[in-house]
């Protein structure tokens, strides 16, 4: 009797052996694609995170700038995130990610070329998300360069600028720090979310178009000294701070590209960086003015930050992180000034935000990297060669946005789609390229045709 049921129990533990067997692949299986789900899922919730930017943009650039604008700034952000994924799926995907030709630009997976990908669950499903969350990130850097223009720019040309930079401009920086080019793989250049990739271009293209368009009539005097134009609704212009602030944390959480734990600390030094703008851009406006804090500064003190740690956000340690949001403030608080007296009119100081704190940002790495993902910083024991590619690339990404712009305004300016007529800047750029303002009339008695902050 007993070695019948030892007989049984032995027959038992081994099927119930072999079902273990059996199931663990499948379990397996199962794992996998529920963390695949997952991911895609976290991935698609960070584009639509990054997508919420682009109303915090027309909040800003419309509060910032004279209410005669208004309407003509919405305009520009909606026509920027249209453009951008349509140029982006046509041209700039390809270009970013294709199959690297000398490390400069990528020469294939064009998903307008027939064949190119199935339309099948599964490969175009992974792609189709990666490409989401990307289009919004070239949409990001072209309309950048709306805030640096507003107020003058024709509405036709400021979109075939735009379709510039999310076709070709942004995709070839892209294709060089992130698709496999000659600054991510042949010198080992980081950039985590984009302070040189994204805003950097963004940056550097508005400082460009808007040297070539002038500044918005009445920002200098006859002497040349610069005049504050004064926004029309601060109210506006912090929504708009907030809505860039809270998108910015799938701005950066999103870059991890997975829904993994990592993701907390990146959120963390995105928070903290911005924060710590927001207090050193107050300390320099309150000592510069007697005591009273500039509402467009802080505000900018607070972009400066998420620019500044952008670069950085997953491999430089928490106090690092406030560092750089300190002097993300004070750096940005001192290069809205600085642009000022060259004579060129940054209308809502994009230059200095996106572009200055761009270069920072990627110089940041270079010095505070901790080592995670083995990027090492000068302060941890890192290569010197290392901090000196995060100063080369910043600046070869500058001469080449700049040239490329400088380019498309001179060919704008040659058919007369640059600036927007003397007489139509006076009537307000709303009437004149759209016939409708962006208030009802009673709000623009007395109102500017083009006031701005210098912030």
């Amino acid at each position: 009797m007993r070695s019948t049921i030892r007989r049984m129990a032995l027959v038992g533990a081994l099927l119930a052996a072999l079902l273990v067997v059996l199931a663990v692949p499948a379990l397996a299986q199962d794992e996998a694609a529920t963390q695949e789900s997952l991911n895609t899922t976290f991935f698609l919730l960070a584009m639509v995170l990054v997508f919420l930017m682009h109303p915090g943009f027309a909040m800003l650039e419309a509060g910032m700038t004279g209410s005669s604008n208004a309407a003509n700034i919405m305009m520009n952000n909606m026509m920027v995130i249209s453009i951008a994924f349509l140029t982006y799926f046509a041209v700039g995907w390809g270009l970013h990610y294709g199959a690297s030709i000398g490390g400069i630009v990528g020469g294939d997976e064009f998903f307008l070329i027939p064949g190119t990908y199935t339309s099948e669950l599964g490969e175009f499903a992974f792609l189709s998300s990666e490409f989401m969350f990307d289009a919004v990130f070239a949409a990001t850097a072209a309309t950048i360069v709306s805030g640096a223009v507003a107020g003058r720019m024709n509405l036709w040309g400021f979109m075939i600028l735009a379709a510039v930079i999310t076709a070709f401009i942004y995709p070839v920086v892209g294709h060089w720090g992130w698709g496999g080019g000659w600054l991510e793989d042949g010198l080992g250049f980081y950039d985590f979310a984009g302070s040189t990739i994204v805003h950097l271009v963004g940056g550097a293209a508005g400082i460009t178009a808007a040297a070539f368009l002038g500044p918005r009539l009445g920002k200098f005097d006859a002497a040349g000294k610069p005049r504050l134009l004064a926004g029309h609704s601060a109210p506006l212009a912090v929504l708009g701070v907030f809505l860039l602030w809270f998108g910015w944390f799938g701005f950066n959480g999103g870059s991890v590209l997975n829904a993994e734990v990592s993701v907390g600390p990146v959120l963390v030094t995105t928070a903290l960086a911005a924060s710590a703008g927001a207090l050193s851009a107050a300390v320099v406006s309150a000592v510069r003015s007697g005591g009273k804090t500039d509402v467009s500064m802080v505000g900018n003190g607070i972009l400066a930050g998420l620019v500044g740690i952008t670069a950085g956000a997953d491999v430089v340690d928490p106090w690092a992180a406030i560092l750089v949001g300190i002097v993300a403030g004070v750096v940005v608080s001192v290069s809205i000034p600085l642009v000022e007296r060259l004579r060129i009119d940054d209308a809502v100081g994009a230059f200095s935000v996106h572009g200055v704190v761009g270069v920072l940002g990627t110089m940041w790495v270079g010095f505070y990297a901790n080592g995670t993902g083995d990027v090492t910083g000068l302060l941890y024991g890192g290569d010197p060669a290392f901090a000196a590619v995060q100063i080369l690339g910043p600046l070869a990404v500058t001469a080449f946005v700049a040239a490329v712009t400088a380019v498309v305004c001179i060919g704008l300016k040659s058919v007369g789609l640059l600036r927007v007529s003397e007489e139509h800047l006076e009537e307000g750029i709303d009437v004149s390229e759209h016939g409708i303002g962006g208030y009802p009339e009673a709000a623009l008695e007395g109102a500017g045709s083009s006031g701005g902050t210098a912030g």
